[in-house]
């Protein structure tokens, strides 16, 4: 296991993230839900594969070591199981499948890098509705929002994105497509096509 902390003389190091975009229907509900409720999450609605962390590695470094790590990966289902709440956070909960687990175990291998407290063994993928909520609102929101049902309860995950907060902003950094089932993996070692980040 890798671990990178800034000293006190560097800059704060941003945090990197492996995520999987929900589909729009499910995207744009839980927005406007946000809107409705004043709540927010980390960000546009997303799953997180690996939970974020910091590397000194650059960038373009960074994308070529994901590229390797995620080379041959297929696409796969995201099955969502409904809501729960934990002490100022509000989700939808996601099934952790097999596959889910397996490549969540596969990020753990991009580094040098830190490692957050619920990867692993506590690894949850899930939606974040609502982030730092105050104890006394709570139990507010669980009630409006405990009936409610998604309009998406499962979707299919045809590409992953490196994304890179810093400062408050999220940002896509790459977005690297999943093989579909019985399509041929790129060989390991092959030359990738570029380097270059896909357009976001």
């Amino acid at each position: 296991m890798g671990l990178f902390l800034p000293t006190l003389d560097d800059a704060p190091s941003p945090l990197y993230s492996i995520v999987a975009w929900p589909p729009e229907a499910l995207d744009s509900w839980l927005r406007r839900l946000q809107d409705r409720l004043n709540v927010r999450g980390f960000g546009l609605p997303h799953l997180n594969v690996r939970a974020p962390f910091q590397t000194p590695l650059r960038s373009a470094e960074l994308v070529a070591v994901c590229r390797d790590v995620l080379r041959g990966q297929p696409a796969f289902d995201v099955q969502v199981r409904g809501w729960k709440q934990l002490p100022g956070v509000i989700f939808l909960e996601c099934e952790l499948s097999p596959d889910l687990r397996a490549l969540h175990d596969r990020t753990l291998s991009i580094e040098p890098s830190s490692r957050a407290r619920y990867d692993g063994p506590e690894y949850r993928p899930h939606l974040t509705l609502a982030l730092g909520v105050l104890k006394w609102a709570e139990p507010i929101l669980w009630e409006e929002i405990q009936h409610l049902t998604p309009p998406v309860t499962h979707f299919r995950v045809e590409a992953l994105s490196l994304t890179r907060e810093h400062r408050g902003e999220v940002q896509e950094l790459h977005t690297f497509p999943l093989l579909e089932t019985g399509a041929d993996p790129e060989p390991v070692g092959s030359t990738p096509p570029s380097a270059a980040p896909a357009p976001s």
